[in-house]
């Protein structure tokens, strides 16, 4: 197994709209532009029918203004000026195509927009909940590798820059590409030398584009580097609290907070002067725009008999002609960074799924005793890089196994190739014989309960997560479970007691309180081998003593494996390995061990228990 170890941290400020001053915010750029939106449009494909649909709508929105200017100088038209005269029944009939083309217009918008947004919140649905579902699909080496907020950020901002801004920046793309070529086609049939004025806006704009663009965006890089700085100091000092407290170290947090938001206003308001002089400069040269075209088509009516509804015409276009490439300038950025959300959303989808079950897998036995094996296992995160050298040991059912050395020697290693986490490098690791290769995996895992030194609780009640471990438990079972991990007492001391409602993030529970809940789980498992990594670590040494005489009994039954450093924990064990650098250096009981005097006996001394140890 060859894992790149990495650290990932999210993009700070990816995503955003393609209005106001975001439009020049620099994003992130995909590395795969062409095989990232060949990915997008094969997702989009599920929902063609209503893409299609979206697109139609904003075509024939797009058609239906470009249209109006030209059916509003025709109806000027209806005015004679040399004779004084109006032609009454062609502009009423120009005045309610007119109407009917507004009427259109806003009817197909709303709709156009309502099928986008449902399109785009399907999108949002669909994606994350196939970003989730292979989420559980991946090894624990991904999760190993990456940090959780990179992963959560991908799952929430950048799925959303695929579904929303992608889709909104699409139709807008086709509504400007349309309105501008439209446009343009009609003048050209109007009248050319008109055309040709109207569109001096087309450079200056594209101008005005590039360098207000090119003066914003080291404003916009530096904003979003500040921005998670910022956010990186408030996520670390809201959940250090208690430790600035206790060392008062308030004045210094609020100092350093104080000179990142001092930088993070600096940036944000030059960003946002820059980027805000777009509109008042763009009106301006529309503003221009506009005089020119009505100077030019009063000349061209007084010496070229123009009339005068094709220079009302062209007055409307003037101001439309711009828009579609102030949007197209907009959306430049917006869509990348769309794109490189997308493209970080696709490596996670692309990731090794955990090795599937070998196609002859089996079912383990309802009989399984729990006699575990490791045959000259070998094992590295990296294969130039191994972390355990030909471990040999066999354990009988019902054996207590304490694994004990220094933090980083492969204790937990061990452990995770047991439960099958990671696959071994070399040799095999054997359950009653049989190679847990040969399990399916997910019916090994119901072979194991687990204790981690980190309890993990999920939303909702005290029973809820101690259920956790067999779903179909009654009450009564969860309260017996309870009682026998000493949980029961203060459970009932809760405001609603097993009712109680609690989540991952709660910090009402104590740390030893969660873990006495973890070891209830435990104990309404009822699997065949237990698995305690310093599971005790986080309670007093009476809780302790309590949860020890209470497991007894469960141990004489299961297989046990115990990561520990407490003499109280592991001296009554009935194989105590020393783990030292991947190897396993000496193994024995207790008593063997000390007279040993080897690494074991040194740790006791080290300790200062060697008289409780003899």
């Amino acid at each position: 197994m060859n894992i790149q170890r990495e650290s990932k941290l999210p993009t700070v400020g990816r995503g955003g709209g393609g209005g106001g001053a975001n439009r020049f915010k620099p994003g992130e750029r995909p590395r795969d532009t062409r095989g990232t939106i060949r990915r997008i449009i094969a997702v989009y494909v599920q929902q063609k029918t209503a893409i299609i649909s979206a697109v139609i709508l904003t075509a024939l929105s797009s058609l239906v203004s470009v249209t109006i200017p030209f059916y509003t100088g025709k109806a000027y038209n209806a005015f004679n000026i040399i004779t004084g005269s109006l032609d009454r029944p062609l502009l009423i009939n120009f005045l309610i195509i007119i109407g009917l083309l507004y009427v259109a217009n806003w009817v197909i918008g709303t709709l156009n927009g309502v099928i986008t947004l449902r399109v785009s919140q399907i999108l949002v649905r669909t994606l994350r909940r196939g970003f989730f579902d292979k989420l559980q699909k991946l090894p624990l080496a991904f999760y190993d590798t990456r940090s959780h907020g990179d992963i959560m950020s991908r799952v929430t901002n950048d799925v959303d820059s695929i579904s929303t801004t992608i889709a909104q920046s699409t139709t807008q793309l086709i509504s400007s590409v349309i309105t501008f070529t439209g446009s343009l086609a009609l003048m050209l049939a109007l009248n050319v030398p008109l055309t040709l004025v109207t569109m001096v806006c087309v450079p200056l704009i594209s101008a005005l584009t590039a360098f207000i663009t090119k003066k914003s965006k080291p404003h916009f890089i530096d904003q979003a580097r500040n921005l998670g700085a910022l956010g990186g100091l408030i996520e670390e000092n809201i959940m250090g609290l208690k430790t600035v407290k206790a060392f008062g170290r308030k004045n210094r947090v609020l100092d350093d907070f104080s000179e990142i938001n001092e930088e993070l206003y600096k940036n944000s308001y030059n960003a946002q002067i820059w980027s805000g002089l777009m509109m008042p400069l763009f009106n301006v040269i529309n503003n221009l725009t506009f005089t020119l075209v009505a100077i030019t088509g009063g000349l061209l009516a007084l010496n070229s008999g123009v009339t005068v509804g094709t220079v009302v015409s062209f007055l409307g276009y003037s101001k439309q002609i711009g828009q579609p490439l102030n949007n197209v300038a907009g959306l430049f950025n917006t869509v990348l960074s769309a794109l490189a959300g997308a493209e970080r959303v696709f490596e996670v989808m692309d990731n090794t799924e955990e090795a599937p079950d070998a196609p002859d897998a089996v079912e383990p036995g309802a009989n399984i005793a729990g006699a575990v094996g490791f045959n000259h296992v070998s094992f590295g995160y990296e294969l130039d890089r191994p972390i355990l050298f030909d471990i040999n040991f066999k354990v009988e059912p019902g054996q207590t196994i304490a694994l004990v050395g220094e933090t980083g020697s492969g204790k937990t290693t061990i452990v995770n190739l047991l439960t099958r986490f990671y696959d071994v490098t070399q040799g095999k690791v054997t359950i009653d014989g049989v190679d847990i290769r040969k399990y399916k995996r997910q019916s090994l895992r119901r072979l194991y309960s687990v204790v981690l030194q980190d309890t993990s609780l999920f939303s909702g009640t005290i029973a809820d997560n101690i259920r956790y471990s067999r779903m179909s438990a009654t009450d009564d079972e969860v309260v017996a479970a309870a009682k026998t991990a000493h949980a029961d007492e203060y459970i009932k001391r809760l405001p609603d007691g097993y009712k109680t409602l609690v989540s991952g993030s709660s910090d009402t529970l104590s740390e030893g309180q969660k873990q006495l809940l973890a070891i209830a789980r435990v104990v309404l498992s009822g699997s065949p081998i237990l698995i305690l990594d310093e599971a005790t670590s986080s309670v007093d040494t009476k809780t302790e003593k309590d949860i020890q005489r209470a497991l007894t009994s469960l141990m004489e039954r299961r297989t046990s494996f115990l990561i520990a450093h407490r003499l109280s924990t592991i001296r009554d064990a009935d194989v105590i390995m020393v783990v030292d650098k991947g190897r396993i250096a000496e193994s024995g009981t207790h008593n063997e061990l000390m007279r040993a005097r080897g690494q074991y006996y040194e740790m006791i001394v080290s300790q200062g228990a060697y008289e409780d140890a003899v």
